[in-house]
């Protein structure tokens, strides 16, 4: 390629898209002063992202697998969902083995607790030390977690099934 005053120059790179516009004036500027014609290169300035973080404790450094666990807890709002499953977990602490034995808690919902028992007689002991727990759950929970325990009886087998079946209430057996 001949410059405007007569001198040779290199041609630019054929990696290079051929330049345009702006660019290609810039090149036949350079070319007339002697410099070399080369399409300069962008310096990349770091974005903040890839600082480095320095000697102190920052958001980029990793974190612990707990400290990760407990922000999705309390970002998804299951800190009381996740106490009450872990309480309920020792329910024998709170009632008792004996009366563990023969009823469970089956749900939590909207600060009632709802307990299965085995028969009428043990969901009458629960239901007399209903507000007994619900004072022990608080504590461990914190306050107002437990309004109400509600204890349902046994499941009685169904008797409305069957070629002999009879039209009317069905038995009152309690089964235990």
């Amino acid at each position: 390629m001949t410059a405007p005053d007569g001198r040779e120059t290199e041609p630019a790179a054929s990696a290079a898209p051929d330049p345009t516009g702006l660019e290609l004036a810039s090149q036949i500027a350079r070319a007339a002063r002697g410099q070399k014609v080369f399409p300069r290169r962008r310096q990349r300035r770091p974005a903040e992202d890839d600082a480095w973080s320095g000697a102190g404790p920052s958001e980029r450094d990793p974190q612990p697998v707990g400290a990760l666990l407990d922000r999705v807890i309390a970002e998804r709002g299951w800190r009381q969902d996740l106490a009450v499953a872990a309480l309920l977990g020792h329910w024998a602490d709170f009632v008792g083995q004996t009366n563990a034995n023969h009823c469970r808690p089956v749900g939590f919902k909207d600060g009632r607790l709802l307990v299965q028992a085995d028969s009428t007689a043990w969901a009458s002991a629960i239901r007399l030390l209903a507000p007994q727990l619900v004072a022990k759950l608080n504590a461990a929970l914190g306050d107002q977690t437990v309004s109400l325990v509600k204890v349902l009886g046994p499941q009685a087998k169904s008797w409305k099934k069957g070629r002999r079946s009879v039209p009317g209430r069905g038995p009152r057996d309690t089964y235990g």
